[in-house]
C-alpha cells in the first residue's frame, strides 16, 4: 500500500493523538456483548506475501484463513465479484472467519457516487452470499472527492442497504481541516450508525481524527517497512486496551506495509500484544520463512 508513503519514515512523529471528544460520546454506556477482536492483512496473494505460505500451497485463500480470522477484501473495489465467486470464498474458510469488502471503485471512484443505485445494488446483492461471515463493507473515497459533494456522501449513506454494517473512510484534507466540516460529516456518520475509518499511514497524519462514530474502531494500519513499526503498534495496543475498558464493542485491525511481505510478521506481533493486553485468545500466525526480510 503506497498511500502515504515517505522517504525517511524517521523524520515522522507516529505518536498517536488524543482521543476527539466526540468519541467519548460513544462510551456512554458499556458494551452489551462481549468485545471481538477481527486482526488481518489486506490480500492473500502469495507474490505480496512471499515467506507466508508454505512451499506447496495450493489454495493460499485456504491457508490464509488457518492463521487469520479476517481479510479486509481489496479485490472487490477493481472487481466486482460474482454471487458465485463470493460463495466460493465463503466456502474456503473457517466457522467465525469475516470478509470486510471494500465498496467497487465503479460507485467510488468512477461514478464518484453520482447515480449509483444500481452498482451498489450489485455489489450488496453479490457481497451478501458472505452471510454470516460478512464483518463489514467498506466505502473508500477518492483523494480529491471534498466537502463540496457532501450531499453526494449524505444521499449514499441515506440509501445504503441498512441490513450491511458500512465504514466509510475520506481522503481529502479539507474533510479535517474544516471544524465545521468534519462536524457534520460526523453526525450524518453517527446517526446512521456509520463506521468512521482510521487510517495510520506516515505521509497523512491527519487522518488520524480518533473521532469515532460507533462503538466500532475500524483501523487500516499501514506500516512504512521500518523499524518504527513495532512501537506504533505498542502504542495501538495501549489505545485499545483503553477504548475496550471504556466500551468498544469491536475491532477491525488491517494491516497493511509499502512492501506487503512484512504484513503477516507485524500483524503476528500485533496479535500477541494484543493477546496479553486485552486478554483476546486470537491466533498468532505462523511464518512459513522464520526470517523474512523486513526492512
Amino acid at each position: 500500500m503506497q498511500f502515504g508513503k515517505v522517504e525517511d519514515p524517521s523524520l515522522i512523529n507516529f505518536s498517536l493523538p488524543a482521543d476527539a471528544p466526540e468519541t467519548k460520546e460513544i462510551w456512554s454506556k458499556p458494551a452489551k456483548n462481549a468485545f471481538e477482536a477481527y486482526v488481518g492483512c489486506a490480500k492473500w496473494n502469495k507474490a505480496d506475501l512471499k515467506g507466508f505460505y508454505p512451499k506447496g500451497t495450493k489454495d493460499e485463500l485456504t491457508y490464509y484463513a488457518t492463521q487469520f480470522n479476517c481479510i479486509e477484501l481489496n479485490a472487490t473495489f477493481y472487481n466486482l465479484p460474482s454471487s458465485a465467486q463470493v460463495s466460493s470464498w465463503k466456502d474456503k474458510t473457517p466457522d467465525g472467519f469475516k470478509f470486510f469488502p471494500k465498496i467497487t471503485n465503479t460507485v467510488s471512484h468512477y461514478r464518484r457516487l453520482i447515480d449509483v443505485k444500481e452498482p451498489v445494488t450489485l455489489f450488496c446483492d453479490a457481497i451478501s452470499h458472505f452471510e454470516e461471515k460478512l464483518g463489514m463493507v467498506f466505502l473508500q473515497l477518492h483523494d480529491n472527492f471534498k466537502p463540496k459533494d457532501f450531499d453526494r456522501l449524505k444521499t449514499f449513506v441515506e440509501d445504503f442497504p441498512k441490513v450491511i454494517p458500512l465504514a466509510i473512510e475520506v481522503r481529502n484534507e479539507e474533510w479535517f481541516t474544516h471544524k465545521a466540516v468534519a462536524d457534520e460529516l460526523y453526525q450524518l456518520f453517527k446517526k446512521h450508525h456509520v463506521s468512521n475509518v482510521l487510517v495510520d499511514t506516515a505521509g497523512r497524519r491527519d487522518m488520524m481524527h480518533m473521532k469515532l462514530s460507533t462503538p466500532v474502531a475500524f483501523i487500516r494500519y499501514v506500516g512504512a517497512n521500518h523499524e518504527s513499526d513495532y512501537s506504533r503498534l505498542d502504542e495501538w495496543v495501549e489505545r485499545i486496551t483503553l477504548w475496550k475498558e471504556a466500551g468498544l464493542e469491536k475491532l477491525y485491525f488491517f494491516v497493511h506495509q509499502n512492501v506487503e511481505l512484512a504484513s503477516p510478521l507485524l500483524s503476528a506481533y500485533f496479535i500477541q500484544k494484543l493477546n496479553k493486553a486485552v486478554g483476546t485468545s486470537l491466533h498468532i500466525p505462523v511464518m512459513a520463512t522464520q526470517n523474512p526480510t523486513l526492512f
